[in-house]
């Protein structure tokens, strides 16, 4: 069984995610192999929050040169997060 931390990875500050935060919207990077069900338990359970729906998208990893060497970074997933209107803020984001 994953524990939360593996599924939530990290949360994402960006210019669009700070105006929606505003709306109760908080953006993380999820595990890629997460759906989600598994995101909004973790997220209940990491910060005690009530989760009212989850948007996920799978992000393509882009390409990328090194001289003549063609790769590509990694692929990863995000979730966007929608709070209940009577559940609590998340604290990380309120000091940004």
């Amino acid at each position: 069984m994953k524990l939360a931390y593996d599924i939530i990875l990290k949360p994402v500050i960006s210019e669009r995610s700070m105006d929606e935060a505003q709306n109760r919207k908080y953006t993380f990077k999820v595990a890629v192999d997460a759906n989600k069900t598994e995101v909004k338990h973790a997220l209940e359970e990491i910060f005690g929050i009530d989760v009212k729906k989850v948007n996920i998208m799978n992000v393509k990893g882009k390409t990328k040169r090194m001289g003549k060497n063609v790769g590509r970074t990694a692929a990863s997933k995000k979730a966007i997060v929608t709070l209940a209107p009577k559940s609590k803020e998340i604290e990380f984001f309120q000091g940004l």
